[in-house]
């Protein structure tokens, strides 16, 4: 069972800039050490006040290496892409200057691709920051509840990094990585914000109920420590 450190803050502004410093210390931490750093994020409105406050940290974003934790099966130009999202609030300035994977291919289906995306991220050995948001159905990653795909998602005897899923009610297939690959991590962050979402958040790590709320996976997994980021 992950010990959840919740960091609560006033406004979401004042949690962009923290999450931004911790990220970017975690990755300066892991330059120290090796000779390149990793980073997983998310998609979505969440963290594009991160991404901003992130890209302009002083880190030396050429030994940095970026991939995200899911993606729609959408071409690299679509407005639902992940990776556009990356490009255009995260990749600015120095921050271009870093490696990122992405997880989509031309291939015809998520499901045709999932040996190539898995190539892709055996590049990435352990990762040092794996950030993290959650729906308002549990959801986190592309790991939602009543996908086919859910228990191969979560079992953590599964060792492939990666999987096709298809959301019972959200539009278009995704590519996910599965939660063995997501907490074989340094750090791991859970950004959220609302009142909504921290119950949610609550109510799945006290239910322990990963068919209804596969976030509480995260919660259940053998890690030392899960941070929570989260305002109003």
């Amino acid at each position: 069972m992950s010990e959840l450190r919740w960091h609560r803050f006033a406004d979401r502004n004042a949690l962009d800039n923290a999450l931004a410093d911790r990220v970017a210390g975690a990755l300066e931490e892991g330059l120290l050490q090796r000779a390149a750093a990793s980073l997983i994020v998310s998609g979505g409105s969440t963290p594009l006040g991160v991404f901003t406050q992130l890209g302009q940290r002083p880190i030396a974003w050429d030994q940095v290496r970026i991939s995200l934790a899911d993606e729609r099966w959408v071409p690299g130009d679509h407005p639902d892409s992940n990776a556009r999202l990356v490009r255009e609030s995260l990749l600015q300035g120095t921050a271009a200057s870093a490696e990122f994977i992405p997880l989509y291919t031309d291939g015809p289906s998520a499901q045709e691709a999932e040996a190539v995306v898995a190539r892709r991220l055996g590049a990435l050995e352990t990762f040092d920051v794996v950030l993290l948001g959650m729906g308002g159905d549990g959801h986190t990653a592309s790991l939602f509840p009543g996908s086919s795909a859910l228990d191969r998602g979560l079992d953590l005897a599964n060792r492939d990094p990666c999987i096709a899923v298809t959301p019972l009610h959200a539009p278009h297939d995704r590519m996910s990585l599965t939660l063995s690959r997501l907490i074989d991590t340094r750090t791991l962050i859970l950004h959220i914000t609302g009142e909504e979402k921290r119950a949610v958040l609550e109510e799945a790590v006290a239910s322990r109920d990963v068919q209804r709320w596969p976030v509480a996976a995260l919660a259940m997994a053998p890690l030392a420590q899960i941070e929570v980021y989260w305002a109003p």
